[in-house]
């Protein structure tokens, strides 16, 4: 059993076997395997495809790669969240306060964006002085002493997963759903969690574009649970408009802020409550965790709890009272559509898009970020316009394309009807093991 017959083997539509991909993944991990040959593996599996099995056995390897976080010392029920991406979803940080007050711990560790959708940790990295890396130790301490622990994704963690995921991004490789599998679900079980909650979007500002590639996928990821015995669910998320009205890692940030004291953000309070609802579920609640949820968003528990995580990892506590201690743009243009009408769909991933040009989001992973530049939102789907009104403001100091061209880019991502239209419903299904 070598590399070389294992690739034949998968290229000419055979199953592999457990001992196979320990071999192969276990090359791929430790580096012994060379790139051209952790590529062929990439493109046979994208055109052959794996079953069930094959796709298990490739997520607990990756998984075993590294190192597989031990929260044995956590006391209380631990329970993950994880989004497969969008634009402007900021829930990590109204999800993690709301279910720590509710007494769940909740461990996440998360990524910088690229592209389109946003990142978690350049969010966090908005607020001066938050520590968004924690080795192992910091971590369980952080759950322990808060009940949250948020941090940049370790070395340590499913290396082998890191490895694949930069070949996958140049061999077109991306969209296999047991690739993808394999390496969402690798990090999230290494992470140690006792449950986790996932959010499937699906629409034009998502990785699936349609809800019946959203349910695979969730059916996908869910399936992997048997390799740590962890709880498992996932919401079905609609994602063809941007979540909230702010786009952009500071913007997010005070969006995040004003819901924990008591704005009415609709959608973000919708999927917020839905995934710590489930959170509760998974736990072993059987009481009404919905209005556990939203009582501790109305009563301002989860804003006191956000309170003391920032301050607890290091970061500037007083922005939360004074918004001016966030980074600013020195520049904003307002965007008129020039015609009236109804506000029928805003294109999520066109939003998305124009935030990397101001300056938010990265073409490439060496880009630096703007953390003040972005995008506000002044309008829903459903709403009515006058020619006139304003529907987004664009923030920026130092955009990557010319601030007339991406106005252009945010006007073309509005759609407008002669017509009433209803408002986009968010949660369409929640899977259940």
């Amino acid at each position: 059993m070598d590399p070389v017959s294992i690739i034949r083997k998968k290229r000419d539509g055979e199953s592999l076997t457990r001992k196979e991909m320990n071999l192969l993944i276990g090359g791929i991990g430790n580096e012994t395997l060379p790139d051209y040959q952790a590529a062929a593996f990439l493109m046979a599996t994208y055109i052959r495809g794996m079953n069930r099995d094959e796709t298990r056995w490739l997520t607990e390897a990756m998984m075993n790669s590294g190192e597989v976080v031990d929260l044995s010392k956590v006391s209380g029920f631990t329970c993950d969240k994880h989004s497969t991406g969008g634009v402007g979803d900021k829930i990590t940080m109204i999800i993690a306060p709301m279910a720590a007050t509710l007494g769940l711990k909740v461990p996440m560790y998360s990524g910088k964006g690229l592209g389109h959708t946003g990142g978690t940790i350049d969010k966090l990295d908005a607020i001066a002085g938050f520590r968004t890396t924690l080795d192992t130790a910091a971590f369980v301490r952080s759950l322990n002493d808060i009940g949250i622990a948020n941090s940049m994704q370790t070395e340590t963690i499913a290396p082998a997963d890191k490895r694949l995921y930069a070949l996958r991004d140049v061999t077109a490789t991306v969209d296999s759903i047991p690739l993808i599998t394999g390496s969402i679900m690798s990090k999230k079980l290494a992470c140690g969690a006792n449950g986790l909650v996932l959010d499937v979007k699906f629409g034009n500002g998502a990785f699936m574009k349609t809800e019946q590639e959203a349910r695979e996928l969730a059916s996908w990821l869910i399936s992997m649970a048997p390799i740590r015995n962890i709880r498992v669910c996932a919401l079905i998320d609609n994602m063809d408009d941007p979540l909230g009205y702010m786009v952009g890692n500071a913007l997010e940030m005070m969006e995040v802020i004003d819901v924990l004291k008591g704005k009415h953000v609709n959608d973000l309070i919708e999927i917020s409550t839905a995934i710590v609802s489930e959170m509760l579920r998974l736990s072993g609640e059987t009481g009404n965790v919905e209005a556990m949820a939203n009582e501790v968003l109305e009563d301002g528990r989860a804003l006191a709890k956000f309170r003391e995580w920032v301050a607890y990892s290091g970061g500037d506590a007083a922005v939360i009272d004074d918004f001016s201690r966030f980074p600013q743009a020195s520049s904003r243009m307002d965007i008129v559509m020039g015609k009236a009408g109804y506000i029928s769909q805003i294109y999520a991933q066109a939003i998305g898009e124009a935030a990397v040009y101001s300056g938010a989001g990265r073409l490439a992973k060496e880009d630096t970020l703007d953390y003040g530049a972005g995008i506000q939102l002044h309008v829903r789907r459903g709403d009515r316009i006058e020619a006139k009104d304003p529907v987004a403001t664009l923030y920026f100091s130092t955009p990557r394309r010319d601030p007339g061209e991406i106005a252009e880019m945010i006007r073309g991502a509005f759609q407008l009807s002669e017509k009433p239209v209803p408002p986009l419903k968010r949660i369409v299904d929640t899977i259940h093991q």
